[in-house]
């Protein structure tokens, strides 16, 4: 298993987004960096891309669904995909299943995603985007989304 740099970043999912989005930002001082085509949206203390990122839980859900408010997942960086490939191998020879790997949009990071014994969903990942001096982040069009980390 590679050695893990720091805890990158954590996804929560949140009944009001709008709420949500003015707390973090306006309270706690995060920036926008990016808002996908499902609404979700990307926030940031520094040059990472996000390291704080939230996804609307429908007001309709019960508390007790499975997409219910709080968690959805947090994430371990390491230095490179050869690192992540060597986690997702690892972690296979432990049996445990992966269920997500590949680079899923904003952000860029390449990871795989699996879940802990009470079923907590973490990622390992690499190469988040950095912002830059213009503190833009990269557009949509250059997401290059994939299901397989052997393909990058």
């Amino acid at each position: 298993m590679p050695r893990i740099r720091k805890l990158g970043h954590v996804v929560l999912k949140v009944r009001d987004l709008t709420a949500s989005v003015i707390f973090y930002r306006d309270v706690l001082g995060f920036q926008i960096s990016d808002r996908n085509e499902r609404g979700m949206v990307f926030l940031r203390h520094g040059t990472d891309h996000h390291s704080l990122a939230l996804v609307e839980v429908p007001s309709d859900r019960p508390l007790s669904a499975p997409d219910e408010v709080g968690l959805h997942h947090f994430a371990w960086e390491v230095t490179d995909i050869t690192d992540v490939v060597r986690a997702r191998d690892w972690l296979r020879t432990q049996g445990t299943p992966i269920v997500f790997e590949g680079r899923r949009g904003p952000g860029g990071n390449v990871g795989i995603e699996f879940k802990d014994p009470d079923g907590n969903q973490i990622e390992i990942y690499c190469a988040m985007v950095q912002i830059g001096w213009n503190g833009s982040s990269p557009p949509a069009e250059t997401w290059q989304r994939t299901t397989s980390i052997d393909a990058i």
